[in-house]
């Protein structure tokens, strides 16, 4: 096993890694947007530093929100992936009495980790039954055989792929068949910042905060670095740039900063 276990906080990583392409010393925020999260670390880079074990006097400020890519995913799916399961059914709840199928249902198909709520033998009885009360609604069904087949993980990737090509294209199409569940739902660049605006305004809500709450003005920052996944989303650098106007924002290595920057840390604690 391991001897000597260190840990390092992502964007601290993510940073050291960015710190090897400066040319001077620049007082850096870092943000490390992920699946789960978002990250920010405001610490001074220096290259003349980057050979150095320890770096605590370096590092200024630490925070998080517990908002990421993931959150954009769910969000997508309650706007445009839900409908297409059943979202606004009726069903016969005495008779000549129509109701909506609790919305509660819908909510839990918006994260694929959380499906497992439909694994209940009395949860499957009640979709049964709003089935067959609702008259054998065919988006219902849906419902049903993306939860008994757990093609949840699958569905989520075809969400994953229409952020992607979001990035780089104005629209796209959400696409995904599979058992009998066809879904095909045109999204535009700007339809889909509008789903995950509430996502976004929480992130620079918390940024605000951090940046308060550690006495850090916008004249102490001399440029920004991005990375993670979900920095990669036109919306997200637009939050950005519209925060920090006239200063240098910069990304890279979106998939890889964290680790190379972590691998840089651990060999400089290596004692040969």
């Amino acid at each position: 096993g391991f001897s000597d276990v260190r840990f390092q906080f992502e964007p601290i990583g993510a940073a050291f890694a960015y710190e090897r392409t400066l040319k001077h010393k620049e007082k850096v925020l870092v943000a490390d947007l992920g699946g789960g999260t978002t990250d920010f670390t405001f610490l001074s880079l220096d290259p003349e530093r980057a050979g150095a074990k320890e770096r605590h006097t370096d590092i200024i400020a630490t925070g998080g929100i517990y908002i990421g890519g993931d959150n954009f995913d769910s969000s997508f799916m309650w706007e445009k992936g839900t409908p297409y399961f059943g979202k606004h059914t009726l069903y016969e709840a005495a008779p000549g009495k129509m109701l909506n199928v609790p919305v509660s249902l819908f909510a839990n198909i918006c994260s694929w980790e959380q499906m497992n709520f439909f694994n209940g033998q009395k949860i499957k009885n009640d979709l049964d039954n709003y089935y067959h009360y609702s008259k054998k609604d065919r988006k219902f069904k849906n419902l049903i055989t993306l939860t008994e087949n757990n093609l949840g993980y699958s569905v989520f990737q075809a969400i994953e792929r229409s952020k992607l090509e979001l990035s780089n294209n104005p629209n796209t199409d959400f696409l995904y068949s599979k058992m009998g569940i066809e879904i095909d739902e045109q999204v535009s660049r700007m339809e889909y910042d509008q789903i995950i605006q509430k996502d976004l305004n929480k992130i620079s809500k918390y940024l605000d905060e951090f940046l308060l709450k550690n006495n850090i003005l916008t004249t102490d920052i001399d440029s920004l670095f991005l990375t993670g996944g979900t920095s990669m989303v036109s919306a997200v650098n637009n939050l950005f740039n519209d925060k920090f106007p006239e200063k240098p924002i910069h990304s890279g290595d979106n998939f890889i900063s964290v680790a190379k920057g972590l691998a840089y840390s651990g060999y400089l604690f290596e004692d040969n």
